[in-house]
Order: C-alpha cells, then sequence, then structure tokens
C-alpha cells in the first residue's frame, strides 16, 4: 500500500514517533526535532540526529556535486567532481567535530550554511530559484573549488518519504529531480560552465534519527529523454519500514509517477557489471550499465561508512499513470549501496 499524506501539520508526535507514516509529493509535515525521545537527557537524543542537503548537477560531460552535512557529533561538508570521458575524479571532505560552523534548515525552503577557516558553503532558497555558492580554496589538497549555481525549481512534483524506523526512529526526506540549472565553477585553475538545457541537478533533502548500522540502496538519474523531455529516476530500498510506502517513482516533465515495489538486482562482488531493475506491478524495467565507480569510505572509530556509487546509463521502459509505455534511452544516471555505522 502507497499511503499519500496531505494533511499538514508536525512531523513528530510528544513521543518523538511520526504523527503519519508514508510518502507525499510536497513536504507537508514541519521537521520538530526537538521532540525526539530516544532517551530521557536531551543532548543524547541531539547527537542522533542525522541532517543534510545534498547538491547535484548532471551534464554529459560530468557531474558535480556539493553537500552541507550534520551527524549529531560532527559536521561534514563535502564536493566532489567526476569527468565521464576522462574519468578525472576528485573528492575532498572537512569534518569538523563537534560540528561547529552549521546551520542546517528546518525544511527544504530553508537557508543551510557552513563557514569556518576561510571555507563558505551556502545553500540559499529564493521564490523559485535555489543558489548554490561554495568557496573552498584548500579543496583537493589546494586545487581549490569555488562554484556558483542557480537552479530553478519550477513548481512541480517530488518524492517526500515519511518512513518509520523502529519504534522511535524516523527518515524525513526530500527528493527533487530535474531542476533546470545555470552556472560555473572553477576547479583547480579550470572553468567549467553550464546553461539552461544544457544540465540538471537533484537535491536530497533529510533528516532523521537512525540505526547506528544502516544499509541502503538509492537509484537517481536527472536527464533528457531522446525527445528532449525532462525524465526524472529515484529508486530506494534497505532502511526502515516501508510497508507504509516506497520511495520509488520515476517523473515526466516535473509530475511524479509512483512505483510500488522495485527490485535491486546487482553483483556486490563486481559492481560495474550490469544492474537490472524491476516493479512488482510490472510499470519498470530498466537496466543500468556503469561506467564509473566511486568509491567512498570513512574510518572514524564509532563512524564508518562505505559508498559504492556506480555512474552510468538507463536503458528500458517505464510506464506512466495512464497506462502509456515510454522508452527510456541513454539516461545519465547513478546507483549506489551504502553501509554505515553511524
Amino acid at each position: 500500500m502507497q499511503q499519500l499524506i496531505s494533511k499538514k501539520g508536525d512531523l513528530l508526535d510528544k513521543n518523538g514517533q511520526l504523527i503519519e507514516k508514508g510518502y507525499s509529493t510536497t513536504p507537508v509535515k514541519i521537521y520538530n526535532p526537538e521532540n525526539v525521545s530516544l532517551y530521557p537527557v536531551s543532548w543524547l537524543n541531539k547527537i542522533r540526529i542525522k541532517e543534510w542537503d545534498y547538491y547535484g548537477i548532471t551534464t554529459k560531460d560530468y557531474f558535480v556535486s556539493a553537500t552541507i552535512s550534520h551527524i549529531g557529533y560532527a559536521g561534514l561538508v563535502f564536493v566532489y567532481f567526476i569527468d565521464f570521458k576522462t574519468k578525472q575524479y576528485i573528492e575532498d571532505t572537512l569534518i569538523t567535530p563537534p560540528g561547529k560552523g552549521f546551520t542546517l534548515g528546518r525544511s527544504g525552503d530553508d537557508d543551510s550554511y557552513f563557514k569556518k577557516d576561510g571555507i563558505t558553503f551556502a545553500f540559499r532558497k529564493k521564490g523559485n530559484e535555489r543558489e548554490i555558492y561554495v568557496r573552498w580554496p584548500q579543496f583537493g589538497k589546494g586545487k581549490g573549488f569555488h562554484a556558483h549555481w542557480i537552479l530553478q525549481q519550477t513548481p512541480h512534483d517530488s518524492i517526500v518519504m515519511l518512513t518509520p524506523i523502529g519504534k522511535k526512529r524516523f527518515y524525513y526526506n526530500q527528493k527533487i529531480n530535474c531542476m533546470p540549472a545555470s552556472g560555473a565553477f572553477l576547479l583547480d585553475g579550470q572553468e567549467y560552465g553550464f546553461g539552461y538545457g544544457k544540465a540538471l541537478a537533484t537535491l536530497d533533502w533529510g533528516r532523521g534519527v537512525w540505526e547506528y548500522k544502516s544499509f541502503w540502496n538509492w537509484a537517481s538519474a536527472s536527464w533528457f529523454l531522446p525527445d528532449g523531455t525532462p525524465f526524472g529516476l529515484n529508486l530506494g530500498e534497505g532502511f526502515g519500514d516501508l510497508s507504509y510506502a516506497t520511495e520509488n517513482c520515476f517523473f515526466i516533465n516535473g509530475r511524479i509517477h509512483k512505483l510500488d515495489k522495485v527490485t535491486f538486482n546487482y553483483d556486490n562482488t563486481n559492481f560495474m557489471k550490469p544492474w537490472y531493475f524491476e516493479s512488482n506491478d510490472g510499470r519498470l524495467g530498466l537496466t543500468f550499465s556503469p561506467f564509473f565507480e566511486r568509491v567512498a569510505t570513512s574510518n572514524l572509530l564509532i563512524i564508518t561508512s562505505e559508498v559504492h556509487q556506480l555512474f552510468g546509463i538507463y536503458n528500458g521502459f517505464v510506464i506512466d499513470n495512464s497506462g502509456k509505455k515510454i522508452q527510456v534511452a541513454n539516461i545519465i544516471g547513478w546507483a549506489e549501496e551504502h553501509q554505515a555505522r553511524w
């Protein structure tokens, strides 16, 4: 069952439980982390909260991403760049225990910031525009990174998940696909620019309290069908109680087409082999052919993380809400496996 939520109100009750569980196409619930109540001591509750704003820009030649996040006992910012043609890959992460200098908004419409030691991340929402600004002189062992992007969030659907994790844990997440993007960034003295119609952006906005040991799969794409129509894909599994709703869906021209369950079939001994995706309702059948594997690991005693994020091409079909079968061809996107202790 896919339980659609439309009633506005608080996210958590006084006991820290989700008041409603399911999905929506806009963030109708108000995030109120002060109601988290895993423990009787408030500061212990605060260090179990995970929050992040992740932006990714897809062009036909490269992918670039910037993130502000806070995982309770540490703050993290990171940027990475992948050149699809040359396979150049540059990534850097700054971790600041206990997370000073971070401000993360309570909703996807609020601003998020990080500023410390000459490094600035500023994610701002102004009407239907999102402004992304990053200044990081020390990025990549002195290569430097400076970015200014404008994303157009024209009125369209997103996928918003209100997922229970056990009795008092939860995941509140909004993913927005296919935002037209314009801007530029400077990396190691080289300027990269892109304009509307040539680049599409994805936002992953997440807030929640997770189990210490977590696992998930995520598949996503924001690109153009052969006729130029924007096509977005979002598939996920592996965490929480998904009996109320899954995050599986696709977007055509900004409108959501909701799916039920989708299986991820891949070889975790060789992530570069093709991945296969099928929905139980017969409305999706995709093959994902990777051409690049990003591996990101961290091991900070109580915090460990291992991500295998594959970039590649989606081909296959989807069936929209009207029953029309649409061929998916040469869609650039990614699929990942993530294991964490955090």
